[in-house]
């Protein structure tokens, strides 16, 4: 059986992604529930970095302009952290990325998509700040560009915010 894949409705086009359900079931879980139940539709991409990545599904950043976003969680808090044998996956370009406070079990409803290679974020890294891949982009990778090329102001928020319209998931 196929691996699920979600399409990324974003105000600069469209991002398909496969999510990795078959190695991260628990973080790629949380994703699929949180997109099916619409959570991550109307908000804003809140921390973009040209060169590193682009970060997403803070609840706060519904208002994009929010001091506070980058700061939420879900509506069930926290997951488990997961880094299982068979799934040691590097922090890729493309690849999408559990979000976490650097405190173990700290993800909740945020990621990112690495556009260069942050191996330092890696399962292998020393201290609790890991971050783990569930998934890669497979179409949209020049809308992923044009979303890191976005200006942005002095706490790397888009000047121009970049709105997530709707998250659907496909299942096979």
């Amino acid at each position: 059986m196929a691996n699920p894949t979600a399409v990324l409705e974003t105000s600069l086009g469209n991002i398909k992604i496969e999510l990795y359900v078959d190695k991260m079931p628990i973080t790629a879980g949380n994703f699929i529930k949180l997109a099916k139940s619409g959570f991550y539709d109307g908000l804003h991409f809140h921390r973009v970095i040209n060169k590193f990545m682009l970060q997403f599904g803070c609840p706060h950043s519904r208002d994009p302009k929010s001091r506070l976003a980058g700061t939420g969680d879900g509506p069930e808090g926290t997951i488990q952290d997961e880094h299982p044998a068979n799934a040691k996956l590097s922090n890729e370009p493309g690849t999408l990325s559990m979000a976490n406070t650097g405190q173990a079990n700290s993800g909740s409803c945020q990621f990112f998509i690495n556009t260069v290679h942050n191996d330092y974020l890696d399962w292998f890294t020393p201290g609790p700040s890991k971050h783990p891949v569930f998934g890669r982009v497979i179409e949209g990778m020049d809308v992923v560009h044009k979303i890191e090329q976005t200006r942005t102001d002095g706490e790397d928020r888009p000047i121009t915010p970049i709105r997530m319209n709707r998250v659907t998931v496909q299942e096979s």
